[in-house]
This record gives structure tokens, sequence and C-alpha cells, in this order.
């Protein structure tokens, strides 16, 4: 089996013997029902791929396509003049580079259908090529535009630059209204919706299939896709992992599906991660080691977010869709970028529950906030494992020796709010342990109560901020925290601790053992 891992490129897939997952009677449907659309995708979701099949599709190259679902479906095969503008290939970091993108590609088009007299702006070049290239080729244009938000994402913290970047999209997308005559279809990608571009407010024409129920498995691979396609290689990465084909399946589930673009639709696996697995044999963290959400963890701690609430917030449509307050609520860009996801839908308040879509971007995300929260550079540079053993052997005043050790290395990032900074440093540090051992919150007023449980221990903490560990203990009696596991055989401790503001570390910590039961 060859894996299209890195292709994106429709025409050297089928050439090439690639494996192809076949979308086209999807495509086929959107060009004979409708004539613009929009859709978001996280990155490396088969969204380039997707562009060039259409590319393909609307050039005519039938033999492409031979075995495929459009083969069948489609009569006339016309040939259209393409326009396809992929801004995924610079990295937008100065005033001129989009200008300079935009250039590249009106030069390519205008050395076809030729320049008019008079045209020097990029929307009036762009005007000009879409009416040549019809007038000319005698059919209407085919525009497909790829990553059109690259610009935009990759001048997050710089405003500047970003409102130059909108203010030049705003001008070269409007063309496509003014040229509506002459445009046969139109097609837009992008990771996020940006609601002061022009695509969505002057080009109102255009209808977003990003949750559309019709399209959810428009991109990246379902479970039915999976079995069907790849059934005997999911069996040679069992046998290659010591794994049952049941046990491989269910493992493949945990680490890549999830990924939900609509409340109770299929379950969509990511591609890029799930072929990488196949090929390699080797289960990893492929998609989340492609990119950093750097951008991401600058947007939580701008806003001062408190990230109990990453999966615990519940947003409306509008939410998710549009990020144009990203910088006082980032929830809609980090879901639109696919490290959160759908997990359910509150249809009385039309409100989304959303969540990690799998253990690949719950462990990375975590970990890598782990970094950015903390002094620790890696998971290993504060060796969770020592954590871990030390909760699985009982030895609770180790673990919050080693706590307090954590703690004292990280005071200087202290800053702002504390207690915003101690419940998220404290969040990223369980959510570690959790990969590792149960960790639950038995409570969700947003206070860091924690139950830990391993074979043999259950712990029970309580922190407070300026308090007393006396205080954080009591609250564990008031609140009856201890009272489900009264049967339960396992020793249980009660840890109550308190963070000193004036210090900016844990200033105090005491522990109790529930008292053993005897028979008599």
């Amino acid at each position: 089996m060859l894996y299209p891992i890195g292709i994106q490129d429709f025409e050297s897939l089928r050439t090439g013997g690639y494996l192809y997952i076949d979308k086209t009677a999807l495509i086929y449907k959107l060009q004979s029902e409708g004539k613009y659309y929009f859709l978001s995708r996280p990155r490396r979701f088969g969204k380039s791929l997707l562009i060039s099949t259409m590319e393909a599709y609307f050039l005519g190259k039938k033999e492409l396509f031979k075995g495929l679902a459009s083969e069948q479906l489609e009569q006339n095969w016309t040939v259209y003049p393409v326009l396809h503008l992929d801004l995924n290939t610079a990295e937008y970091r100065k005033e001129n580079d989009l200008s300079e993108e935009l250039n590249r590609n009106l030069l390519r088009w205008e050395s076809v259908y030729g320049k008019g007299e008079g045209e020097v702006s990029p929307s009036q070049r762009f005007a000009g090529v879409i009416e040549r290239a019809c007038n000319q080729t005698g059919q209407k244009v085919v525009i497909l535009i790829d990553e059109y938000d690259k610009p935009l994402l990759n001048s997050i913290g710089n405003p500047e630059l970003q409102d130059c970047y909108r203010s030049q999209m705003k001008a070269f997308y409007s063309v496509m209204k003014t040229q509506d005559r002459y445009i046969k279809f139109g097609f837009i990608t992008g990771v996020t919706r940006f609601s002061k571009v022009s695509i969505f407010s002057d080009l109102n024409n255009f209808t977003d299939i990003s949750m559309d129920p019709r399209y959810v498995e428009i991109c990246g691979i379902t479970e039915q896709e999976l079995h069907d396609n790849l059934d005997a290689e999911v069996e040679e990465l069992a046998i290659a992992n010591d794994l049952t084909k049941e046990e491989c399946y269910a493992q493949l589930k945990e680490y890549y599906d999830g990924y939900h673009f609509r409340q109770n639709s299929v379950g969509i696996y990511n591609p890029f991660s799930l072929l990488n697995t196949l090929s390699s044999k080797v289960f990893s963290d492929y998609w989340f080691e492609t990119g950093t959400p750097t951008f991401l963890v600058q947007l939580l701690k701008k806003s001062n977010y408190n990230l109990n609430e990453l999966v615990e917030s519940e947003v409306t449509t509008s939410t998710l869709s549009d990020i144009g307050n990203m910088d006082r609520n980032p929830i809609s860009v980090i879901y639109q970028s696919g490290y959160l996801t759908i997990k359910g839908y509150d249809k009385r308040f039309k409100q989304y529950r959303l969540g990690f879509p799998n253990r690949e971007v719950e462990e990375g995300f975590t970990q890598y906030l782990s970094k950015s929260f903390t002094k620790m550079d890696s998971v290993s540079a504060f060796d969770i494992k020592n954590f871990v053993l030390e909760l699985e052997a009982g030895k609770v005043e180790s673990f919050m020796r080693r706590m307090e050790s954590l703690f004292a290395d990280n005071d200087y990032r202290v800053q702002g709010n504390q207690e915003l900074y101690f419940q998220n440093v404290l969040y990223v540090f369980f959510k570690l342990l959790g990969f590792y051992v149960e960790v639950e919150r038995p409570t969700s007023d947003g206070r860091m109560d924690l139950i830990v449980k391993t074979d043999d221990y259950i712990y029970i903490f309580e922190f407070k901020l300026d308090k007393s560990a006396d205080e954080a203990l009591q609250q564990i009696e008031d609140k009856g925290y201890a009272q489900p596991y009264a049967a339960d055989p396992r020793r249980l401790y009660k840890i109550g601790v308190n963070f000193s503001s004036e210090r900016r570390c844990i200033g105090e910590w005491k522990i109790v053992e529930k008292p053993l039961t005897i028979d008599h």
C-alpha cells in the first residue's frame, strides 16, 4: 500500500498509485447544487487535496477519476478555466508578503489570459483575469482558494500587520462578487472564519459547509472508510504492535478518531496521523508534532483564561463559527484549529459542549501547556514518572514535597491573577497525571478540588489561596467528598493544601488518613 503522506496533488496521487479515499461524489454534489462554498477544517486534514481534486475535476481530466464515484455521476466533463490560489506557501511576517504572493499568482494567470490596460492593483488585475478567462475560453471561471486565512493566522499578535492583510484581502476577494456573471464555481478553505473579512460580509452568497451534516465526511476518514479501505493494513499494524485486530482498531480510535464537525455526526479520524501510523507501524503524535499551538497558548494567557473551562464551557453556533473576539474568548479559534471538538449538544438551548477529540491531541496539548504555564521544558524535565510512582506506592509526603519543589521552580512566572495562575498550573499538572492514574473533579464550580485514584489508594485534594491547610481539610469534610468511598477497601488520604501569594508557592499542607474500620 502506498500512503499519500504529504501528497496534496490529486494527479500525482492517482498516477502514482497511492491510496485515495473517494470523496468525488461530494464534489459532484457541491457543483451540481450550488455555486459558492466555504469549508473550515484543521490543518493537515485534506483541504489542499480536496482543492486539487476539484481542480482536476473542473479541468475535465476524466482519466484521473477512473473507478471513482464521479466517473459515473459526471456525463459532460466540461473543461473550465481554473484559477487556483494557494496561500499556504508564504510566511506572512512582513507587510509586503501578501501582496507579493498575490502578484506571483496574478502573473501566472496573466501569462495565460493576458493583462488589460490600466489594471494596476491586485483587485483590478484579478477582475480582468476572470473576465478574459471567461471570454477567451467560452466557459465560466472556477475559483479555488486554499488556506485563505494563513496571512491572518500568522499575524496573530501583530494587530497592525493583521489589519493590513485584512484590508488587502477585502479588496481582492470582493472581486468575486462584482465578477459573478463570469464565475461558474467558487470554493474557499481555511482553518478559521474571520468575521471582518469580506468573504463573509460582502460575499454573503457563500455557503459555509463547515458544520453542514451533508459534508461532514468531505475531509478526513470515517470509521467505515477505515474498515472498507484499510482493514488488511490495520491487521499488519496489529501484528507489528502485538495486538489483536480488534485491540488495534480500538487503539487507533482512542488516539486519532473523535473529530465531530456537527452535533450527533459521525466521528472523523485525523487522516495525517492515521496514515502515518499505518505506514510506520508506530503509534505516535504525528499531527501534533507538525505544528505547535504557540499562538493559541498566547491567546489563552492574554485572555487570562481558566484552563479548567477548556472542556467544560458550553458555546453557541455563533461562538464556534466566528473568531472575531478571540482576544476575549479564545475557545472558538482553539476549536476551529482542531484542538477541541464537539462532544455534545443541548438541543433546548442550542449550546455545544466541547472536548479534546482524541488522546493524541489531549496529551500533546497538555504537554505543550506544561511548557508554557510552568518552568518545565518537557514532561521528562519534571519527571512525571516519579509523581505517579509515589502515588501508586502511597508515599504521599514524598509526593507533596516534590510538588512543593515544582511550584518553587515556577514562582518567577506568577504575574497578575495569582489564583488563576495556581489553578492553571494545577490543571496542567493533574491532567498529565491523568494519563497514568485516574483523576477526576468532584465539583464543577471552578475550584481545583481533585480526587486521584490508584489501585491501592484514593487521594482527595483541596486547594486554598492565602487561607490554611486546616480550612482546606474542613471543606473536604463539609462537602462530603470522602463519603462515596466509605466502603472502598483502598486506603484514603485527605490532603489540604494552601498556596501563599506572598511566597508565590505552596505555603503548607496537611494530610489526614481515613481511620481504619475495625470489625468486631
